[in-house]
């Protein structure tokens, strides 16, 4: 496993940010997905649930793994809301309703059930957050590479997973 920090200005859009771009464009080939696109373009197929956004799908994150055979993609990017309480105020902001599906633990854990379906073997996911979780083991993924962008003064670190799909 690699271990990398490096100091980077925080982003709202967290792929524009150049360090974790790098690790995005070194680990981003063949079919990628990408559930909360936003205004990002890397990878083949976006979604976004704010229908602003230029993206091919304007789903649910949920909805739109769902979409996707078993094992056919070879890139998940996942960049989901950090906490419930993002998840409140993108939901809010968009007039969904937020209930106990949208700021429970399991809103994250239902969409690594879809990720590690979807996700061929050898497939990586990227995802970030404020822990080192990533997909998990449980899930049928183990750890390539941790890299932790700490953005200085009170901005909490982003820490991206680079996980690697191994089915048994």
């Amino acid at each position: 496993m690699i271990l990398s920090r490096v100091w980077a200005m925080p982003n709202k859009n967290t792929f524009d940010i150049k360090p974790i771009r790098n690790i995005i464009d070194k680990y981003n080939h063949g079919l990628s997905i990408y559930p909360f696109a936003n205004t990002n373009k890397i990878a083949t197929i976006t979604n976004d649930l704010d229908m602003k956004y230029d993206t091919k799908y304007h789903l649910d994150a949920l909805d739109f793994l769902k979409l996707f055979d078993d094992s056919s993609v070879d890139v998940v990017l996942f960049d989901p809301p950090y906490s419930p309480r993002q998840v409140t105020e993108c939901y809010t902001k968009l007039g969904k309703t937020v209930d106990m599906q949208t700021t429970q633990s399991s809103f994250w854990s239902n969409m690594k059930v879809e990720i590690s379906r979807i996700t061929k073997d050898d497939g990586i996911c990227i995802s970030c957050g404020w822990n080192s979780g990533g997909i998990g083991k449980k899930y049928g993924f183990e750890i390539e590479e941790i890299l932790i962008v700490p953005h200085g003064g009170w901005h909490n670190d982003t820490i991206i997973v680079v996980d690697k799909r191994h089915r048994d």
